[in-house]
């Protein structure tokens, strides 16, 4: 059995805990390992924050535009999808490590973090269409879970 869904919410901060508590409801129902939707669940914030503050400009009405995510839980992997219209931007060559932020900032780590906390990590730009950050994770089952690999 598998799990997926998706969202298009507005590029507001209120809409980041929104499709946080979703995954996370997701992952609880479904049964997986709390540490693994900790992980997953903090990646996909870092990435939805990410959309919110470089997702793209208001439309002609003047309202923010928005942002999709989408989760697909699978067997023993979930892969998280998080795509803006934004400008889109230059992703670092090999590691997204690379060239983080100072200590002392207050943001410019956001992707790294997803990176440490996922098992793969690939970032698509496309300049003037918007960005596109999608991770997966190997999961991990609580006892009697109810998708958990037999």
């Amino acid at each position: 059995m598998s799990i997926w869904w998706s969202l298009h919410l507005r590029r507001e901060a209120a809409s980041v805990p929104l499709a946080r508590r979703l995954l996370m409801g997701t992952m609880e129902t479904a049964g997986v390992d709390p540490d693994i939707s900790y992980d997953l669940s903090l990646a996909l914030t870092e990435a939805c924050a990410n959309a919110v503050e470089h997702g793209g400009g208001a439309d002609t009405r003047g309202a923010s535009g928005g942002y999709r995510v989408t989760a697909y839980l699978d067997g023993e992997k979930c892969r998280i999808e998080v795509a803006d219209s934004g400008p889109g931007f230059v992703p670092q060559r090999g590691s997204l490590c690379g060239h983080t932020a100072p200590l002392s900032a207050e943001s410019g780590r956001g992707l790294c973090l997803i990176e440490q906390l996922a098992d793969h990590v690939h970032v698509r730009s496309r300049p003037g269409r918007g960005a596109v950050v999608s991770f997966d994770k190997i999961l991990k089952w609580r006892e009697g879970a109810l998708l958990g690999v037999s």
